[in-house]
């Protein structure tokens, strides 16, 4: 844990100094936000210990027979980072690239994620190493459904709960489902978000990431006093958040000047014919292959185009030391796990560019599974207004908290954020009255010390 002596700032111009540094890694990027609140809270050494840590890390192996016959053994992971607050929950992602590093921090971003929603959830992900193009659908069920029938003893509606992110839609989380509620004898709907409406899946669930920014956004646009009508926004990532962002605020009168996917980015100063790019989409899958009147540019360029707003909504380390400098947003909105790493941060400070975090921005996504977990426990079923209305709430009462951080401690909003958080989680995981009776202990211990020094 860094010494409470460690300066706060360096010396030196960061975006001179830090251009030239390896980028760190997702994992790494967690860790340095959570080392600086566990410092500025001074959370005490045993404690931070707890929390620095995932509760549990499993690996299982995933025997598949492929439609030919043959047989290959895949891995799947499923990271556990902490249940101070209540169950897990988290994503699963199928994708080849999928690294241990990678859940490690998605899962510790869940959990300071729900803290700052106020959602009672721990953070979890999980997923499988393995190219989902690669895969009949057929095959891809055998896969998921081995994958979760290995971890029945550590997940559910009680202990952990599936969300849907890369490779995986609706239907396989349909399966997941399912194969749980095999097992259990019983319908067993809690154990997982994202699912079709038929099954018990809330309404707008696939618009929930995008409904979640977009407040946000509202928020921080009249926080530093950019009018949103008719102000450009470039959004990087065209799935299943970006696509639905681009269209909410092409309707509530923005200028999407720029969106992307990993093939390339569309940039039109005048704003992008956004209805028409996403039919486009639908028909060959990459907002990149569209036609129309704009230029085509690679994603380092797009995110270097002037605008009012930028949001990187696809993966981590979107945005990184290397390319901050050339950033000229007057505002980002973090729409996807760490986007921007912690140099990078450093280097838009620098240079006076506002930042929404994403355990704040991101938060849609989370709050709208933890309504589908509420309902399907109930059985209840809310209309679209309502779950808008209140996922709303929900994110304005989460600002409000982390300004509220922001000026009692005078700091800047991602520090806010993460003290808020990890705040949070410290004072469900470990307890008052334990809190308490540690120090008392300590305080005797040192005591001790004293008394043993001086006779010596």
């Amino acid at each position: 844990m860094p010494d409470a002596s460690t300066p706060l700032s360096l010396s030196e111009p960061l975006s001179a100094s830090l251009a030239a540094v390896g980028e760190e890694s997702p994992f790494d990027a967690l860790m340095a936000d959570f080392d600086e609140a566990a410092r500025r809270l001074g959370i005490p050494a045993s404690e931070y210990a707890i929390l620095r840590k995932p509760d549990r890390e499993i690996t299982v192996s995933l025997p598949l027979q492929r439609d030919d016959g043959s047989f290959v053994v895949l891995d799947g992971h499923r990271v556990q980072h902490n249940q101070g607050l209540g169950p897990f929950l988290g994503p699963i992602q199928i994708r080849a690239d999928l690294r241990v590093d990678e859940l490690r921090a998605v899962a510790g971003w869940m959990t300071w994620e729900c803290a700052v929603m106020g959602v009672p959830f721990g953070g979890a992900a999980g997923g499988i190493p393995v190219d989902p193009a690669s895969l009949s659908r057929a095959e891809l069920e055998r896969l998921v459904r081995r994958y979760v029938a290995n971890l029945l003893d550590v997940t559910g509606p009680e202990r952990d709960v599936y969300l849907p992110d890369t490779g995986t839609d609706a239907g396989v989380m349909a399966w997941i489902m399912d194969t749980v509620s095999m097992h259990a004898r019983m319908t067993a709907n809690a154990a997982v978000a994202g699912k079709p409406p038929s099954l018990g899946g809330i309404a707008l669930s696939e618009e929930a990431r995008a409904i979640g920014l977009a407040t946000v956004l509202e928020l921080a646009c009249e926080r530093w006093r950019i009018p949103a009508r008719g102000a450009r926004a470039i959004i990087q990532g065209a799935g299943r958040v970006g696509a639905p962002l681009a269209r909410r605020l092409h309707e509530r009168g923005w200028k999407v000047a720029g969106i992307a996917d990993q093939h390339g980015g569309l940039y039109s100063e005048r704003g992008l014919d956004v209805p028409a790019i996403l039919a486009q989409r639908r028909q060959n899958r990459f907002v990149s292959q569209a036609e129309g009147d704009f230029e085509r540019v690679k994603l380092d360029e797009l995110v270097a185009r002037p605008c009012d707003a930028l949001l990187p909504c696809a993966v981590a380390n979107t945005i990184t030391a290397r390319t901050a400098p050339s950033i000229q947003a007057r505002l980002i909105v973090e729409g996807a796990h760490g986007p921007v790493s912690p140099r990078a941060y450093a280097v838009l400070a620098e240079k006076g560019i506002a930042l929404v975090p994403h355990i704040l921005a991101n938060g849609g996504g989370l709050v709208s599974a933890y309504f589908e977990w509420v309902q399907n426990r109930q059985g209840l079923a809310w209309l679209a207004r309502d779950v808008e209305l209140q996922m709303r709430r929900f994110m304005t009462e989460a600002w409000n908290a982390v300004r509220e951080q922001e000026e009692r401690r005078g700091v800047d909003m991602r520090a806010a954020a993460n003290l808020l958080a990890v705040e949070r989680v410290s004072k469900a995981d470990v307890g008052e009255d334990e809190r308490n009776e540690r120090a008392q202990i300590w305080e005797q211990v040192k005591s001790l010390r004293r008394r043993v020094a001086s006779l010596n």
